[in-house]
């Protein structure tokens, strides 16, 4: 016995759900990276204010360290703070509008799957 087929307009909207649970884990990882450089940042910049203004101070480029002043490298990590502070709140967005897409696409197939095997519903959605 063979059980019955999916129909085809059925797996799209599967897979389309599936790209979504993709595109939440991918902005989930990237928040996550992005608060360990945020960390890291603020804690060389704790570091880098306990240094009087007299003492040598360095930076990484590649592999290799540069001498450079504390200033310069107070402006540098406080730009990159706020930079990451600033892709913060775009993959907050993301993620927001990624799980309401996901909570439409999940009760679409829940309706597709209570409605039985007929023909694709109508791509009629007044919230577009």
């Amino acid at each position: 016995m063979s059980s019955p087929q999916m129909p085809p307009w059925l797996q799209e909207q599967i897979m389309k759900l599936q790209q979504s649970q993709q595109n939440l884990q991918s902005i989930m990882s990237q928040k996550q990276h992005l608060e360990m450089e945020k960390a890291e940042t603020q804690k060389a910049l704790e570091e880098l204010k306990k240094v009087t203004d007299g003492d040598s101070v360095f930076k990484h480029a590649g592999t290799v360290l540069i001498k450079s002043t504390k200033q310069e490298l107070i402006d540098e990590l406080e730009e990159r703070h706020e930079m990451a502070k600033t892709r913060g709140t775009v993959l907050e967005k993301q993620e927001i509008r990624v799980k309401e897409a996901l909570k439409e696409q999940e009760t679409k197939i829940t309706e597709m799957m209570k409605s039985g095997p007929q023909s694709p519903p109508e791509e009629d959605n007044p919230r577009k």
